[in-house]
């Protein structure tokens, strides 16, 4: 069974950076992309960046483009999600998630999801 944890949540200001990591076990880690999605209070969750399990493809959410990049260590089984300039927005939950889908641009795709963290950024 696959099993995503997430770290590196905390409160920052307006302008910072921040970087996720999300862990996973329970399955070979290259048969999976690996998402991080995010909730914002009264939406639907949407994917912010994926790293997929095909080398060198990936995707950003066009709001986080240029600030937002997306590493994936084989190494260890994490992905982490480098995010600079963070933005004030209503507090959301970001979520890893993890699919056998090639792209992963979509929340529909994850089956598999950690606990979420949050990133409150203060203006």
């Amino acid at each position: 069974q696959v099993r995503l944890v997430e770290s590196g949540g905390g409160s920052v200001q307006a302008g910072a950076s921040r970087t996720l990591s999300c862990k996973f076990s329970g399955r070979p880690f290259e048969d999976y992309t690996i998402g991080w999605l995010r909730r914002a209070p009264g939406k639907e969750r949407d994917v912010v960046a994926s790293a997929s399990r095909v080398a060198d493809k990936f995707f950003f959410q066009d709001s986080v483009k240029g600030r937002f990049s997306i590493f994936r260590h084989n190494a260890n089984n994490t992905v982490d999600l480098q995010m600079n300039s963070l933005e004030p927005e209503a507090p959301a939950v970001s979520f890893c998630a993890a699919t056998r889908s090639i792209g992963g641009i979509t929340a529909s795709d994850y089956p598999s999801w950690g606990q979420g963290t949050q990133v409150p950024v203060s203006s």
